[in-house]
């Protein structure tokens, strides 16, 4: 498929440039700016985007092994490996600032969210899987777990795309916020894949 080898290339192509957006940001280029404080939308982003990549990377991996669909295994290999990488990245952020990976605030503290309403257990931000439904995913085989996984898919890619929107908006590190920007086209492109994708199977995306 022509757009899956696109986002393949994307995710390429942000593991070619993360050393160099890595370095960018502790040698203080681009910025100007000395390391941002711990309650900052930059340490705050960092922080949950961390979070909720990683849960990403491990929907992709579960799927991969409960089909054989090579569009399906394409796309989540390609999740799995842009997400992976980006959240090594912002975890090499946070310690280059010599700040704490973890906050005794809520989630989404950093963009007056903290305090929603969680959509169940494990569901720390919006978009995030809760534990029943990666745990169910995790039992599904063939068409049911793509399904499943698209799905549950979109609607973390939603709650990503509204969370890098806010960094866009508020954070001051200028590299950080292009990372967060590119975050938000390429997990809208594959919004649409993955709309594709259910299409093919008789199914719609679920926010």
């Amino acid at each position: 498929m022509r757009f899956a080898g696109w986002i393949s290339g994307v995710a390429a192509a942000v593991v070619v440039a993360a050393g160099a957006i890595t370095y960018a940001v502790a040698d203080g280029d681009d910025s100007g700016m000395k390391a941002p404080a711990a309650e900052s939308a930059d340490a705050g982003f960092a922080r949950d985007m961390a979070v909720h990549h990683q849960q990403a990377v491990e929907m992709s991996y579960i799927v991969r092994d409960r089909t054989k669909n090579e569009e399906v295994r394409r796309l989540a290999y390609d999740i799995a490996q842009t997400q992976a990488n980006q959240r090594g990245m912002m975890l090499g952020w946070l310690d280059l600032w010599e700040l704490p990976k973890v906050s005794a605030e809520e989630p989404m503290a950093w963009m007056d969210m903290s305090g929603m309403p969680s959509a169940g257990d494990g569901s720390l931000m919006p978009g995030m899987a809760t534990t029943a439904q990666m745990e169910s995913l995790g039992k599904l085989d063939g068409k049911a777990a793509e399904i499943r996984y698209l799905q549950l898919m979109y609607a973390h890619h939603m709650g990503g795309v509204h969370m890098a929107k806010g960094c866009v908006e508020r954070c001051q590190v200028g590299v950080e916020r292009r990372l967060a920007q590119g975050m938000v086209q390429a997990q809208e492109s594959e919004m649409r894949l993955i709309t594709d994708l259910l299409k093919k199977r008789g199914a719609k995306p679920q926010a």
